[in-house]
């Protein structure tokens, strides 16, 4: 069928385009204007448009059979957010309707069972929006990228501490390669849709806490298990710290906003949260794929395979 990717220049969205593509899906994917995606080709169609500013951005995509959405916001930042998240997401699905897809599929996040910062109010405004449309969906509410548990490679190589916060068991998750992620994305598009239904997935188990990161990293580098515990409360004295400032400064706010999302992520497990038991729940949480994290860093730390590049979700 063709499929219209959105995001296919992110971390996700390349893997999708990829696993796309191999399923003999004809792509027709969107790429950020100067950003490098892939050389097109029968089954890759690459239209350069900036869905988040361009009102005619679709004016080159012919009609398609489904839509898959990788968009997600750069920063966090509240603005950014809604201008993703929220009305870029808007506006594939209103070109969805009008073409009659048989199928939107969205990549969200499963953070959003617990939203208290502006991207995750943004995306579940989205969610709301496809349940409210005619459009057939899947909503797949993922756990921790690989690439989200890198940023402290350099340090480890460099013989420096692996940092975690108070004894590094308080949270933990079941992190989900890119690849694996998008295999579970495409296989979507075969199963039949009526309504709107949400997919929580994660990777293979058990779940990771980060002392348990910390220790593969380490194996993985060739250096001793070596830790320094940081208390979470410290995004919170930041923000003291710079919140006058944000009065006055965007980038100020944004970095606000920013500690946030760290505090969020420092001190919230990325497993399925049990409402009635108010505990995230390890066993209740799905798992798909092959891909371990042990693997993922013996990898890099070997050569195998490059360092993922985080840009902006880079914490340390």
């Amino acid at each position: 069928m063709r499929v219209l990717l959105a995001g296919a220049t992110g971390y996700i969205g390349q893997a999708v385009l990829k696993e796309l593509a191999a399923k003999g899906h004809e792509v027709i994917a969107l790429a950020r204007p100067g950003h490098t995606l892939v050389e097109e080709t029968q089954a890759v169609t690459v239209v350069e448009a900036d869905i988040t500013m361009d009102t005619e951005w679709d004016s080159q995509v012919p009609p398609v059979q489904a839509v898959v959405s990788c968009l997600a916001s750069r920063t966090g930042a509240p603005d950014d957010a809604i201008r993703v998240d929220f009305e870029a997401n808007q506006r594939l699905l209103a070109r969805a309707e009008r073409d009659g897809v048989a199928h939107f599929v969205l990549l969200s996040a499963i953070c959003v069972q617990k939203p208290v910062l502006a991207f995750q109010q943004a995306k579940l405004q989205f969610e709301s929006a496809l349940y409210d449309s005619p459009v057939p969906a899947t909503v797949i509410r993922a756990t921790a990228f690989f690439r989200s548990l890198v940023g402290q490679l350099a340090r480890v190589q460099a013989g420096k501490p692996f940092l975690v916060f108070g004894s590094g068991e308080g949270t933990a998750c079941k992190p989900i390669s890119d690849r694996d992620l998008a295999r579970f994305m495409v296989a979507q598009l075969d199963e039949p849709r009526e309504g709107t239904v949400q997919r929580i997935i994660g990777g293979p188990g058990p779940a990771i806490t980060p002392l348990a990161q910390a220790k593969m990293l380490c194996d993985a580098a060739g250096q001793p298990c070596r830790l320094r515990s940081l208390p979470i409360n410290m995004f919170t004295w930041l923000r003291w710290v710079i919140t006058p400032l944000a009065l006055f400064s965007q980038r100020m706010a944004e970095r606000a906003e920013f500690l946030r999302i760290a505090q969020f992520y420092a001190s919230e497990s990325m497993l399925v949260w049990d409402e009635a038991t108010q505990c995230y729940d390890a066993d209740a949480t799905p798992e798909f794929g092959e891909d371990t994290l042990e693997d993922f860093y013996h990898a890099i730390c070997t050569g195998g395979r490059p360092p993922p590049d985080r840009r902006e979700h880079s914490l340390f």
